[in-house]
């Protein structure tokens, strides 16, 4: 009979281990970041001081009634003191002149956009472009969409408008602005143009 090994509790002693250190962590950052001392802090949370030096020193695991009284005397959301349990993070790289080439309102009047990135998550997003303008034009189209945007200008000099304001860019200069607002070039002053742009969405982005 093929005998089938009782899966290793290692796995799991090591979860249990880091989630403990995790905690650890969380707990005596929040107390130093509120000034308190070990023993202010256990009695705010209505513990022993001992028990708390167990906690901030992985040395214990805690109840879920005891996470709680913790993440009240600390004044944080309990998943607050999970922060950095998820190894795991996306990131998104972009080698130099591999950005991908998209067409926007802006790319018929001389636009070139290069996508360098967008990170998306359950609570947030992000988008980056590298704008290239290289032609003349007397009409620019305006964008308008949820979120917060920062322009970085690298190369070259423009008029650039957010609202009924207007903003000449050198290389160097950042702009940041709602991007509910009408914005995009006003006028070209000199050619070529590139400028880096990065925007911000939160829990629900339109466009």
């Amino acid at each position: 009979m093929t005998e089938h090994p009782e899966p290793a509790a290692d796995s799991q002693d090591s979860d249990d281990q880091a989630l403990e250190r995790i905690i650890a962590v969380r707990a005596r950052e929040y107390r130093q970041a509120a000034g308190l001392s070990v023993g202010e802090m256990a009695q705010r949370v209505g513990i022993s001081k001992a028990m708390l030096s167990k906690i901030e020193n992985a040395q214990t695991a805690c109840s879920l009634t005891t996470l709680s009284r913790l993440a009240r005397g600390l004044d944080v959301p309990v998943t607050a003191l999970f922060r950095g349990m998820d190894d795991e993070r996306e990131a998104v790289f972009v080698p130099a002149g591999h950005g991908a080439r998209i067409v926007r309102r802006g790319t018929r009047v001389g636009h070139e956009y290069a996508q360098l990135g967008s990170l998306r998550g359950a609570h947030k997003r992000m988008d980056a472009l590298l704008v290239t303008l290289t032609e003349q034009s007397e009409v620019f189209p305006l964008f308008q969409h949820a979120g917060t945007e920062l322009l970085y200008m690298l190369e070259g000099v423009m008029v650039y408008g957010h609202g009924k304001s207007s903003y000449t860019l050198r290389p160097g200069d950042a702009l940041q602005f709602d991007g509910e607002a009408p914005h995009g070039p006003e006028r070209l002053v000199e050619l070529p143009i590139r400028f880096l742009t990065v925007t911000a969405f939160g829990d629900s982005p339109q466009h």
